[in-house]
């Protein structure tokens, strides 16, 4: 079920922090706890997947124990993670935040569990359970250009906003043409993501020094492969995860599993360019999706430092 249109009474507005990969977000949002007694939600499609904790720069364990973090570790590779799965959960845990009197900070960089919290989802028919599989196995074994040029002509509005590489959303998008005739822009178009769910303040950071945004991307994947993101993966293939699975499709696992389940040697400094290219592609189209949040948004800000951002958001409640 996608999550309800219905406006959800809060005692409190939720704050919301968004913005690109290596933005600061995470940073921000631990320093903003630390003021407000707040607890965290995480919004990132990653670390919502137990195991993967390196390449997706998930909260230490020192900072988990000092503010609560709330949709991290809560599926298994094996599944295929969702906006509105993962919203189930977002929602339950602001409700148990605000029940203790809290402040709930829901940060991270996926686009889409953002505005499925704060606006719900378009609703959609089931779809077949014999469909969903089959696309699903398509989506992790084929060639995701393959059926990103399949979405393209069946629904080439989608597929103008959702990178081949996102498998997870192509096949998603793909399976419900599929099953009902009708493209899922469409579906979209109709709900119009207009109706809010939460009062919310929401924070979009992001520097305006593009080079700057580049260089801390470059040594935030320099920081994972360092911290062991290679030995990480290998540890998961060993112990018989599927390199196929849903978990490892994410950017930078896919190419390290793809590499260790070919049994090739890995060269890290090119790994590392593949990795950096990857995740300042997705940064941009991250601006791109956060300004039109943003735009629609009747309380936020763009901040350019995290410093700009914590006082608007320690100034006014």
């Amino acid at each position: 079920m996608p999550p309800t249109t219905s406006a959800i009474e809060t005692t409190e507005p939720v704050v919301v922090i968004v913005g690109p990969t290596a933005a600061g977000k995470s940073t921000l949002a631990m320093t903003l706890a630390e003021h407000r007694d707040a607890e965290i939600v995480s919004a990132d499609s990653v670390q919502v997947y137990r195991g993967l904790d390196i390449g997706s720069a998930k909260p230490r364990a020192d900072e988990q124990a000092a503010v609560p973090h709330h949709g991290i570790d809560i599926f298994d590779p094996t599944d295929a993670s969702d906006a509105a799965r993962w919203c189930e959960v977002a929602d339950a845990a602001i409700a148990s935040i605000h029940s203790r009197g809290r402040v709930p900070v829901v940060v991270g960089g996926t686009g889409l569990y953002i505005r499925a919290l704060l606006y719900g989802l378009a609703a959609t028919p089931p779809i077949p359970d014999d469909l969903r599989r089959s696309v699903r196995e398509r989506a992790h074994r084929e060639d995701p250009m393959t059926l990103h040029a399949e979405l393209a002509e069946l629904d080439p509005e989608a597929a103008a906003r959702i990178a081949p590489s996102d498998r997870q959303r192509v096949g998603r998008a793909l399976e419900v043409v599929l099953a009902t005739g009708k493209p899922l822009s469409a579906f979209q178009s109709e709900h119009g993501f207009e109706t809010p769910r939460y009062r919310s303040r929401l924070v979009a950071l992001w520097p305006d020094d593009r080079s700057q945004l580049h260089e801390r991307i470059h040594s935030r994947a320099r920081a994972m492969l360092d911290a062991g993101w290679i030995e990480e993966v290998d540890a998961l293939l060993r112990a018989g995860l599927d390199p196929m699975a849903p978990g490892l499709s994410t950017l930078g696992y896919r190419e390290i599993a793809a590499r260790l389940s070919l049994g090739d040697t890995i060269d890290r400094g090119a790994l590392l360019e593949t990795v950096a290219t990857g995740h300042r592609r997705y940064a941009k189209r991250q601006l791109t999706w956060f300004r039109k949040t943003l735009a629609r948004h009747p309380d936020g800000i763009h901040a350019t430092t995290a410093a700009a951002a914590l006082d608007w958001l320690m100034a006014t409640r």
